[in-house]
């Protein structure tokens, strides 16, 4: 996985407003199918993380948690544990850069 590049981008999304911040937020765009990808930070709740992995495997969502919340928070400028991509573009790349 390429980490940095992947936080470069996540910036990158935030400042083009592709970005949807927070547990709540991100599970009702999760619901409209606005979300193209669920990032959760891996020292978040596991409640948190069941409830995003939950919803993104059942409205087919790809889904990560291999972030901490201080990498998502560092990336974006604001301290968040869940985040959603909601441009296909953004998402597509991210996927790639974190799988390898």
């Amino acid at each position: 996985m390429n980490k940095q590049k992947a936080l470069n981008l996540l910036g990158l999304a935030m400042r083009a407003g592709k970005l949807i911040t927070g547990e709540e937020l991100t599970v009702n765009e999760i619901r409209r199918g606005r979300v193209y990808l669920t990032l959760v930070a891996s020292d978040a709740s596991e409640n948190t993380k069941k409830k995003l992995a939950d919803k993104s495997t059942f409205y087919q969502t790809p889904y990560h948690a291999g972030f901490t919340q201080s990498e998502l928070s560092g990336a974006i400028g604001k301290p968040r544990k869940v985040i959603g991509v909601t441009d296909a573009g953004f998402a597509k790349k991210l996927r790639t850069l974190i799988t390898g």
